[in-house]
């Protein structure tokens, strides 16, 4: 608890930590509080929290991305580093030379079939929680290269995606703001429950088949547990 010279001091850093025990778990429930009544308590160096909010508060600041780039989408990639646009205000300036040590794929550039089984290798390389983000269009869809028979037409077929970026390239602020995005997924997971993310499910896969080189293609062409073709229902 604060004492009466901390509640007067701003500057003072007091976490206020509500718990229920057995002894008042039979009580009524305690009344909401308004976020206009947080930010005023915050003022004052209190801090009313819950441990999943505290949680997916520090995972948030602290996706460390893995130093790898494809195409000219990596150039983007490395000019959100620097000063002018400077990513480390987000937390994530930590570019890992190891996927044991990383947790952002940031799939940046065009993704060959020759490519594609080193991509899905370095993602099953890197430990949960673990999140992907598809920079550009060729690492969405292909993008000019679609119609090519070398290139993959998405990287979601074979691993899944949190957070699409277009465009051709996407400038920095962009990369920047699917970071964002990326940040308040992870603030809005929970912590238990079937709502709970990957890495939290016991039964759920952290790793993916790695597709092999084929006569005409790769084998498989896709993981049907990740990606499935969309089905166009005609009318008549």
């Amino acid at each position: 608890m604060a004492t009466d010279d901390e509640a007067n001091h701003p500057s003072s850093s007091v976490l206020s930590v509500v718990k229920t025990t057995g002894e008042n778990a039979g009580m009524s429930e305690a009344p909401s509080i308004s976020q206009a009544e947080r930010d005023e308590l915050r003022r004052h160096g209190i801090l009313l929290t819950s441990m999943e909010e505290l949680y997916n508060w520090g995972r948030s600041h602290s996706v460390w991305p893995l130093q790898f780039g494809l195409a000219c989408c990596a150039i983007e990639m490395i000019a959100a580093s620097m000063a002018r646009f400077d990513i480390a205000r987000f937390g994530s300036e930590v570019f890992r030379p190891s996927p044991r040590q990383a947790d952002l794929l940031i799939v940046s550039g065009t993704v060959t079939k020759k490519m594609a089984p080193q991509v899905v290798r370095l993602w099953n390389q890197m430990p949960e929680p673990k999140y992907c983000i598809a920079m550009g269009a060729c690492a969405i869809s292909g993008g000019p290269f679609k119609q090519g028979y070398n290139v993959l037409k998405g990287i979601d077929r074979f691993i899944p995606v949190d957070i699409y970026i277009p465009g051709c390239p996407p400038r920095p602020e962009a990369l920047l703001n699917g970071l964002i995005a990326l940040q308040e997924k992870i603030r809005g997971q929970k912590i238990s429950g079937p709502d709970a993310p990957r890495h939290l499910q016991r039964d759920d896969k952290c790793e993916y088949p790695i597709p092999e080189f084929g006569a005409r293609d790769l084998e498989p062409p896709s993981n049907p547990e990740v990606w499935q073709a969309p089905t166009i229902v005609r009318k008549e």
